[in-house]
């Protein structure tokens, strides 16, 4: 019974960290600029490419399926920095920070998957 409220407590003490990724097709170098709140789904987001169940971008998944996982590298951009601010909105901060990657690396058009 003990194991289980420590593991309970190592679970608690994980930190969870918001941030800005990239998924890059290195066959065209088109990339789509995401975020997430934690960034450990990120294995999740590709577990759903590689079994045809991303839906949130139908020409991502159509290029997934055409030239496999291998052309493909998922990044990790910039990670959310806290903030003590008690105003501090997570999913406000995390949503700019999102539009500033998708301006700077123009991940729209013939560049990317992201709508502009």
């Amino acid at each position: 019974m003990d194991r289980k409220k420590e593991l309970k407590q190592q679970f608690k003490e994980i930190t969870v960290e918001a941030g800005i990724y990239q998924i890059k097709n290195t066959i065209n170098n088109k990339i789509l600029v995401g975020s997430t709140r934690n960034l450990k789904t990120l294995n999740g987001l590709k577990f759903m490419l590689e079994t045809n169940g991303y839906t949130t971008n139908k020409e991502l998944q159509k290029e997934w399926n055409q030239y496999g996982k291998d052309a493909f590298r998922i990044d990790i951009l910039e990670k959310l920095k806290k903030s003590d601010d008690p105003y501090f909105n997570e999913k406000e901060a995390l949503l700019a920070l999102e539009e500033k990657w998708i301006e700077k690396l123009q991940s729209y058009g013939e560049r990317g998957y992201n709508k502009k």
